[in-house]
């Protein structure tokens, strides 16, 4: 249902606030960008410091400054059943064409209690819902089987795959391709592995790259999508050192540094993330600029 290369959008601050004007500025940005949808309160937009009413308000504004050109993936996950729940719940009445939701973190569920989870939401949401499996982040990884036993539910139509295994990839895609031909999706949740993950089937990524290069993640992706294999390795291959600097330290206090150095957004983060430090700054900017994305 979704693919292309959809950004994980940071969320702007400037004195600590929600700095709705440069955020609109960056949909657009994206949109004349050819970014293909927007994923608001996901990991990048650091949704786990943001307060309830934040929340609701990032998506809140991202629907409504999209306006349906492309589509808003809302990230709506939590450790709490019943708080992942209420937060796709307003997505869906905010307007967004879906949600986000990272497994459960910090709890460590079973996979019985992951299947239930999400079964829990799409019973109580009728919005599509797109499963995220990052272990590295939540210290539980979903396992190719539980993800092929939770897609049977009608709500679900993909996952953003971001356990590091190629491997798991195909697995998952094998399990899942006797579900129904292409009802059911597979995103990269890695920039660097974009380009293996949709040689092996993935339709797209929900990408961190895109913040500073949406136009780059947008080539890569619709060059793979035609089957253009030259053309998405080149791009996948100038794009790598970059893929590599947005993660010296960690995500999102690369890329916010990297939009300041585009004079897009301040570069605030908010405890307990602290700014990028000196020397990642210039070894971020000099990526930036053999990159071509800032000038030297």
């Amino acid at each position: 249902m979704f693919s292309g290369s959809l950004v994980a959008i940071v969320t702007p601050f400037t004195r600590g606030r929600f700095d709705e004007r440069a955020y609109r500025d960056l949909i657009e940005f994206h949109i004349a960008n050819g970014t293909h949808g927007i994923v608001p309160c996901g990991t990048t937009g650091e949704s786990a410091t943001l307060s309830h009413a934040e929340h609701e308000r990032v998506v809140a504004l991202t629907v409504d400054v999209v306006n349906r050109r492309v589509p808003v993936i809302a990230g709506t996950g939590s450790n709490a059943t019943d708080e992942a729940i209420a937060f796709t719940k307003h997505a869906k009445q905010a307007g967004a064409d879906g949600a986000l939701l990272i497994t459960p973190y910090y709890n460590k569920p079973m996979q019985e209690g992951l299947f239930r989870h999400y079964e829990a939401v799409a019973r109580a949401v009728d919005l599509p819902l797109v499963l995220y499996n990052i272990p590295g982040r939540t210290g539980v990884n979903m396992t190719p089987a539980t993800v092929a036993r939770i897609a049977e539910l009608p709500a679900v139509v993909g996952i953003k795959e971001g356990g590091g295994s190629l491997a798991q990839v195909s697995e998952i895609l094998r399990r899942c391709k006797a579900l129904d031909g292409n009802a059911f999706t597979l995103l990269s949740g890695d920039d660097a592995l974009t380009l293996p993950m949709m040689a092996l089937g993935a339709r797209g990524v929900i990408t961190v790259a895109a913040n500073v290069a949406p136009r780059g993640m947008a080539d890569l992706v619709n060059a793979a999508l035609a089957g253009n294999v030259a053309d998405a390795r080149a791009t996948h291959m100038k794009l790598a050192p970059l893929f590599d600097a947005l993660f010296y330290e960690t995500n999102p206090i690369p890329v916010k540094a990297a939009l300041a150095m585009m004079n897009k957004i301040d570069s605030e983060v908010r405890l307990p993330l602290t700014p990028l430090s000196s020397e990642n700054q210039a070894r971020l900017r000099r990526v930036m600029q053999d990159t071509g994305l800032l000038d030297p």
